[in-house]
Formats: structure tokens, C-alpha cells, sequence
């Protein structure tokens, strides 16, 4: 049984949410592609199944990079902004860096995982 406080404190949570910022849910971040296959026992088919895969995660990666990157774009030089404003705006610049940098990090770590298991199905495969 939920007790009343504690209902309350999932409703104001909840509000909370919505008061988030459309721009920081903008943009929607794509799902790495599932399991890369082990080089040393795959099939070619597996081997072209992750690779299309993961080329399909770079692709929607760099449109998720790109929505980051204009989500929040800078007020034009020499626009006078009050010291609110100022925070505002290095608040969301750090967010935008951070969203970026992350999904970087991401692609990389996915495309060396790709990369290494290449080699191992290209090595186990040379004959």
C-alpha cells in the first residue's frame, strides 16, 4: 500500500519532469547496435549484419550530433545579456558539450569493437 506522502512525492517528481526544458529532450539519442558477433566464430552474414548495423549507428549518431550541436545555439556576438542570461547560456553550452563528447565517446568504442572483431574474422578467414 503507497502512503499518501509518498504518492505525493512521485506526483511532484513527475511535475518536476515536465518542467524540464524541451530543448535538453529534443533530441533523441540512437540505440548502439546489439551484440557484435565473436570474429572467430561468425559467418560472413553475421559479420555484413553488424557492419550494416553499425554503420546505421554512425549514421544516426551524426544526426543526433547535429541536433545537439543546434539545440541550443548561441546568442550572436555582441548581443547584450544580462548575468542570468550569461549562466544560462554557459549552462547550456557545457550541457551541449557534454551530449556531444558522450556520443563521440560512443561511436568510438563501438566502431573499435566492430574493428576488432573484423580483424579476428579477417585473420581466421584468410584460406
Amino acid at each position: 500500500m503507497i502512503r499518501i506522502p509518498t504518492l505525493a512525492a512521485y506526483a511532484v517528481a513527475l511535475g518536476l519532469l515536465g518542467a524540464v526544458p524541451a530543448s535538453y529532450a529534443a533530441c533523441t539519442y540512437p540505440p548502439a547496435p546489439g551484440q557484435i558477433p565473436d570474429g572467430k566464430t561468425a559467418t560472413k552474414d553475421e559479420m555484413i549484419a553488424a557492419q550494416s548495423a553499425v554503420k546505421k549507428f554512425m549514421a544516426d549518431m551524426d544526426v543526433y550530433l547535429k541536433c545537439v550541436d543546434e539545440e541550443n545555439p548561441p546568442k550572436p556576438a555582441g548581443t547584450p545579456l544580462t548575468d542570468e542570461q550569461k549562466k544560462a547560456q554557459d549552462a547550456a553550452e557545457r550541457v551541449r558539450v557534454q551530449k556531444h563528447n558522450a556520443a563521440v565517446a560512443d561511436e568510438e568504442s563501438v566502431a573499435d569493437r566492430f574493428n576488432t572483431q573484423r580483424k579476428i574474422w579477417v585473420e581466421a578467414h584468410k584460406n
